[in-house]
């Protein structure tokens, strides 16, 4: 009785052991995430909606490069239907059944047939992404930042899809031929179009090695699959479960209106604006915020964190950057790609010390993003634009820079010498407001 109950066992506690990590790990990505300032996403409810359908679940913005979004897409579609036989596999692996849902008849035919389809979809299109970023010359995958862990973390997640797949038609190729042998426990049900075709190097299998073969296919499939799930944490793949969160709360302004910084409008209304009463400001709104701009990750908001760890380093920011394009410094990837980096050694810290961060004297600026690189972005929203999941490089870099800024006193000679001139002068350039017409006496 044990002995047959033992394959049950085995599976509950591997299952357990894989959601109870997972979970650790939700909860250490919400944690750091938390680390950010509050930012309020509660306005335009309906739009933030939209998007997320429209972006994550609809992947429009994939499109834009049709050879690359539709295998994405293939792929994106084969992760979430071929997952719903997990469905199927965990209540096999808990109860010891096989093929539960066989009593759909025709419906899990074609359930079946459509599973494997699409798993022959994915196989074909992560062997054109290998061959586009490890042979084909694409700009965007030879980038610095794309080089060691980046590339093999790009390749892992890759060889662990076709595993996967392989297994399953593996599986399912041992399968039927088990039922064609009528072998007890093997049900006569499912439609296998493309395992079918792998089912013919078995023709002269015995039974028990075909039940080696499935049962083995089964096993390392599951346990594929649950690997897969905890790895993620660890993988640029992230964005499988971001996606969705992050669409939802990116911004509704409009693409080009930054955040406003009320303190400081309030003391350029004084500054310019000759109708504002400056005894009317507010006497609360006169308390300047404890630190202007970001140099570390507790400057920036929790969206800000979560745009770091969704991004996949697809690189599409970096292609379509200006700055980048003409040789600078500035790779909006390699923004988002420092910033997790450093969101995950204070993580590390955190853990560390039992839950609270000791100051370990690096920061964001200078220690993972240097000011060099913050100067050449231009602000164009040409990175915000072209990311196929909503993630805003520019925000994090106009923090930055306001720090630097308002903090420092560090931006370029010719910004200190425009702002000197709107401060004495009231307009950037070197002229008093007396001598503003003087141009009307020349002619």
């Amino acid at each position: 009785m044990i002995m047959s109950i033992l394959p049950n066992i085995l599976f509950c506690l591997l299952f357990t052991i894989a959601i109870v990590f997972f979970v650790k790990n939700v909860r250490k990505l919400v944690r750091n995430i938390r680390l950010g300032k509050d930012e309020n996403t509660t306005d335009n409810k309906a739009q933030r909606w939209k998007n997320m359908l429209r972006i994550a679940l609809g992947q429009q913005k994939m499109t834009v490069r049709p050879i690359s979004g539709i295998l994405h897409i293939l792929v994106y579609l084969g992760f979430i239907i071929i997952n719903i036989e997990m469905l199927e596999i965990v209540i096999d692996g808990i109860f010891g059944t096989h093929r539960v849902f066989a009593f759909l008849g025709s419906f899990y035919d074609v359930l079946i047939a459509s599973f494997e389809v699409l798993a022959l979809l994915v196989l074909i299109s992560v062997g054109v992404f290998w061959i586009r970023r490890n042979l084909l010359n694409i700009s965007r995958f030879k980038k610095e930042e794309l080089q060691n862990w980046a590339k093999k973390d790009g390749n892992n997640i890759l060889y662990i899809e076709t595993i996967l797949m392989l297994l399953f038609l593996t599986m399912n190729a041992a399968d039927l031929r088990l039922q064609d042998l009528g072998v007890e426990g093997y049900i006569q049900a499912g439609s296998f179009p493309i395992s079918s075709w792998i089912s013919k190097l078995f023709t002269n299998f015995s039974a028990v090695t075909l039940i080696a073969i499935e049962r083995c296919c089964w096993w390392l499939h599951i346990i594929g699959v649950l690997f897969f799930l905890n790895y993620l944490y660890y993988s640029k793949h992230l964005h499988i479960v971001l996606a969705f969160p992050n669409t939802y709360f990116a911004s509704t302004r409009p693409q080009g209106a930054l955040k406003v910084n009320q303190r400081v409008l309030e003391e350029v209304k004084l500054m310019l604006d000759p109708a504002t009463d400056p005894f009317a400001v507010p006497v609360e709104s006169a308390t300047p915020p404890e630190k202007f701009g970001a140099s570390d990750i507790f400057d920036l908001t929790w969206v800000q964190l979560m745009n770091a760890y969704t991004c996949t380093e697809c690189g599409r920011c970096t292609d379509e950057c200006p700055a980048n394009l003409t040789g600078k410094k500035l790779s909006p990837r390699n923004i988002m790609m420092k910033t997790r980096d450093r969101l995950e050694e204070v993580s590390k810290n955190i853990d560390t010390n039992k839950g609270k961060f000791q100051n370990d004297n690096k920061q964001l600026l200078n220690d993972y993003i240097t000011p060099e690189e913050l100067w050449a972005c231009t602000s164009c929203n040409a990175c915000v634009e072209a990311c196929p999941v909503s993630i805003n490089p520019l925000s994090i870099i106009m923090d930055m820079r306001q720090y630097l800024v308002m903090e420092e006193s560090a931006a370029p000679a010719e910004l200190n010498t425009m702002m000197t001139n709107i401060e004495n002068n009231g307009a950037p350039w070197a002229y008093s407001q007396a001598d503003r017409l003087n141009w009307v006496n020349e002619s």
